[in-house]
């Protein structure tokens, strides 16, 4: 009996170890498996760019004028003029000398519909006695195009051929997997005038603003020169996901700095000017600034810097609803703002004459408005006009300020466009105050969101925000036509 026990226990041992064997054996091979899928997935890059060339190519267009276009011809206020990095910045086809450029392979464009609408950079044509059109090679030559639109705010610019049946590109979403930072893209275009070429590289970055009021850049690295502008910006799966602009360079060649404007920004554009041959954007009708850490504390109710802050109403759509100066705008059209650049963006794209909830922090209570938006390309400069002019007062020093209220004297002096407020006649250079970058001449018209037009007043309303425990007092200040809010840390 007991040696047959032991032949039992001796039987389970190997049959144990065998089962040990094979699920190791088992492990090991599971480990290999998933070892080669996560190498792969790493490796998820493409051997070749070759097969979406040749879907996408056809859909390519050169683009020459009869014409010669003098100065500056990138899209305008790229960089301010005289600032260092000037020279730096240069559009895609500008040539030498003085920035003139002569009738030759000036860019490039792409089709967007069988019937022959195409979209290229508004620099590419402006100002174009004939605009000529070469398809890729095989395609129709020097075929000429209508201009059917240009909006130079974003850099876009519609033209139409009279030809049918043609290869066509479409737009994708530039805010979309296809199109995270890392996510491969091809250029194609014309660089320096030598044909059709294609270029590859990665997103390097999104949402670039370089100086436009819409800007919503795509960076890449993949190699765009001169010529290339107004080409398309594909991804992976052949959609348009930006229009390649400017360039960062020292010398006017890549150095893999590149600009594509989104079609997030395009397609909105592009739709308007095909419909009415000129944009169309909706417009709030108020003045705005970021809200900076440092105003925070001295708005109530607010608990991180985020919103637009509203500098100004004029007569307009947000008049209309009841918005006031110093209401921080938090959310429009159940969007969330983050600051001024994404509201200006978000309500550009809104159609014209919508009813549109915004919701604002007012007096740390949170006000819901409805506003029907105007449109901007007719109502801003009659909202905003230039200025006008007016007056001085007794004299304090306040918070490293010395004030003044508004005389005709103070008036002719700093050329003043507002008749009530505190006018700034000096400044502590080592105040907080000089700091915020105020001036002699700038106008206190409103200290923790209430007027104020005597030296009274601005004591009154330090006093009320010191006992309520604040830290800090906003005032509005305005400088020519312009307001903003700058808040100023209370003395102890």
């Amino acid at each position: 009996m007991k040696s047959k026990a032991i032949a039992v226990s001796r039987d389970q041992q190997r049959t144990r170890g065998l089962l040990m064997a094979f699920v190791t054996t088992l492990a090991v091979a599971f480990a290999m498996v998933l070892a080669q899928v996560t190498f792969a997935s790493a490796q998820q890059r493409p051997e070749t760019f070759a097969d979406l060339a040749e879907q996408v190519s056809p859909a390519v267009v050169n683009i020459t004028t009869s014409t010669t276009v003098a100065g500056r011809t990138g899209p305008q206020g790229l960089v301010p003029d005289g600032s260092p990095f000037e020279d730096f910045f240069n559009d895609l086809d500008r040539g030498p000398g003085q920035g003139t450029r002569r009738s030759s392979a000036l860019g490039s464009g792409f089709v967007i519909s069988e019937d022959g609408f195409i979209v290229t950079n508004n620099h590419v044509i402006e100002g174009a006695d004939e605009i000529l059109i070469e398809f890729f090679p095989g395609g129709e030559p020097g075929v000429p195009a209508e201009l059917i639109g240009t909006d130079p705010n974003t850099d876009i610019a519609v033209l139409k051929v009279d030809l049918d049946n043609l290869p066509f590109v479409e737009f994708g979403d530039s805010n979309a997997e296809g199109a995270r930072v890392g996510d491969w893209v091809m250029a194609m275009g014309n660089p320096l005038g030598q044909g059709f070429s294609v270029s590859a590289g990665i997103v390097s970055a999104r949402n670039r603003a370089l100086s436009g009021t819409y800007d919503d850049y795509i960076q890449t690295d993949a190699a765009i020169n001169r010529g290339n502008s107004g080409g398309p910006l594909f991804n992976m799966d052949g959609e348009v996901i930006g229009v390649n602009t400017a360039i960062l360079s020292p010398n006017g060649g890549s150095i893999g700095i590149g600009f594509a404007m989104s079609s997030a920004v395009v397609t909105n554009v592009v739709d308007q000017l095909i419909e009415y041959g000129e944009t169309r954007r909706g417009w709030l009708g108020v003045r705005i600034q970021d809200v900076t850490p440092d105003m925070v504390e001295a708005i109530e109710g607010l608990d991180m810097a985020r919103g637009a802050l509203v500098t100004d109403v004029p007569p307009g759509p947000a008049e209309n609803a009841g918005m006031l100066a110093g209401d921080v705008i938090l959310n429009f059209d159940g969007i969330e703002i983050e600051d001024t650049r994404e509201l200006v963006r978000i309500v550009g794209n809104s159609p014209v004459g919508t009813e549109v909830p915004v919701a604002v922090l007012r007096d740390g209570d949170m006000e819901d408005l409805l506003v029907v938006l105007g449109r901007r390309e007719t109502s801003e400069a009659v909202a905003f006009p230039a200025s006008t002019e007016e007056a001085e007062p007794e004299q304090s020093e306040i918070l490293g300020l010395t004030l003044s209220e508004i005389t005709p004297e103070l008036t002719d002096q700093f050329s003043l466009t507002v008749d009530t407020g505190l006018v700034i006649t000096a400044i502590d250079q080592e105040s907080e105050a000089a700091s915020k970058g105020l001036l002699e001449g700038d106008v206190i018209t409103e200290a923790g969101q209430e007027a104020v037009a005597k030296i009274s007043d601005l004591e009154d309303r330090i006093e009320a925000a010191t006992e309520a425990g604040r830290k800090s007092l906003l005032l509005l200040v305005r400088r020519g036509g312009d307001p903003r809010f700058v808040a100023l840390v209370l003395e102890e």
